[in-house]
């Protein structure tokens, strides 16, 4: 039947889709000039005038179905990405465009990254109106941050406030948060990924009004760095949300002050000042005075906390509850981290987690349930081959269980199925 695959699903985003030609002619340039082709490379490849590829991409002449197939084989993208019809949204790349321009020409593999994270926040927004369950955003107003020299308030001690406001608001308390990710998306409405990301690139930062927040952080770094990486971003959205965002290690000679807020922002929210100051005295108190607290002390008050030693050290050297250049003593006496922490028996299962948000992948399993995506569909949403994709689908559609009796089973779950089916 048209319309469908093989085995039965129907093919959504297909090339019957009806799509406005200035999308298409939109999509398609950013294809070609993503995979670095010229637009006469292009027509020596379908055999015409570079005229004909340029009044394509204005939108000026409709492709031949032949001609759409030719070209997304050529640019390496499926002819679904091109045709299927998209929430509308300002386009990321276009504000890392302007964000990355050195002389009229943006850094390539930068872009590279922010074209593949628009595609996750596209295909996320898709998957959400197939399964017809939007994100529930509950975004703060922005916080505002004047000037350092119209204040005279150093960023540091304004990202101190914002912090304490956030934690304030969103009834954190004082303790840890043990998963940021899962705090961003279900009380705030963030979208939030693991990307492989190049280089020193920590993680990128986009907001638009139809998508509203989303980071990407990079997968590759250890889940500390991930962590303080999206409390970075997030105080870029609590501060300047319409600015888009690249976060490089080690950019900077002299951190301007945005990021100088952010980071001061990213400590203050993940390592409470009060929680901090009463859980160090704790441990002051057991030991009989700072002079015993000892490293193992510093790795366990940093695990429960979820920051690296670093970061916790430095922390509280900040606080004066630490003599100051302890971490660079530490450093210099060759201590080293990892080591400590495995012979302390600390787990690190979260250092792995996955690099779509568990939302995402449930959602993609319950439009497959509900034939809404076939295999293909399914396996390019989850970035993985099929057998891979069907893999995660069953996993999420079997929970095990654990009966009264202490008997362990598996619970088979209908992800497509509304709650008030009988």
């Amino acid at each position: 039947m048209p319309g469908q695959t093989s085995s039965g699903r129907p093919e959504n985003g297909s090339r019957g889709s009806h799509v406005d030609p200035r999308v298409l002619a939109a999509r398609l340039q950013d294809a070609r000039t993503r995979r670095g082709l010229t637009q006469q490379a292009a027509a020596d490849h379908l055999g015409m005038a570079r005229t004909t590829i340029v009044a394509m991409e204005k939108g000026e002449r409709r492709l031949r179905p032949d001609e759409l197939i030719k070209l997304a084989e050529f640019y390496a993208v499926p002819v679904s990405d091109l045709v299927r019809t998209r929430p509308q949204a300002e386009h990321f790349t276009v504000q890392f465009r302007t964000l990355l321009r050195r002389e009229d020409e943006p850094d390539q593999e930068l872009l590279e990254a922010a074209h593949e994270f628009e595609r996750l926040c596209e295909d996320y927004v898709e998957l959400e109106r197939l399964c017809q369950v939007p994100l529930q955003r509950r975004e703060p107003a922005e916080y505002h941050v004047p000037p350092e020299g119209e204040s005279g308030i150093p960023p540091e001690d304004a990202a101190e406030e914002i912090a304490t406001a956030e934690r304030n608001r969103l009834g954190l308390g004082q303790g840890p948060i043990p998963d940021l990710r899962d705090l961003l998306e279900n009380e705030v409405g963030m979208r939030v990924f693991g990307m492989a990301l190049p280089g020193k690139l920590a993680a990128m930062f986009a907001y638009t009004e139809a998508w509203g927040g989303c980071i990407a952080v990079n997968r590759a770094h250890p889940i500390e760095r991930r962590r303080l990486s999206m409390a970075h971003e997030y105080a870029h959205f609590l501060t300047s949300r319409y600015r888009a965002e690249f976060t490089v290690l080690g950019r900077y000679q002299r951190l301007p002050a945005p990021e100088r807020l952010a980071n001061g922002f990213a400590i203050a929210f993940l390592l409470p000042e009060a929680g901090v100051r009463a859980r160090f005295h704790a441990i002051q108190r057991a030991r009989g005075g700072l002079a015993s607290v000892t490293p193992a002390d510093l790795l366990t008050l940093a695990e429960y906390y979820g920051a690296s030693l670093e970061a916790l050290t430095l922390r509280l050297e900040d606080l004066r509850l630490l003599p100051p250049g302890t971490w660079e003593r530490l450093k210099s006496a060759g201590f080293k981290v990892r080591e400590a922490q495995a012979l302390l028996g600390m787990a690190r299962a979260a250092q792995r987690e996955g690099a779509l948000p568990g939302r995402y992948q449930r959602l993609a399993a319950a439009a497959f349930q509900a034939e809404l995506l076939s295999e293909g569909q399914l396996a390019r949403f989850l970035r993985v081959g099929r057998v891979e994709a069907r893999e995660i689908v069953q996993r999420l559609e079997t929970q095990t269980i654990v009966t009264d009796d202490g008997a362990a089973g598996e619970l088979s779950l209908d992800l497509a199925q509304a709650v008030g089916a009988a």
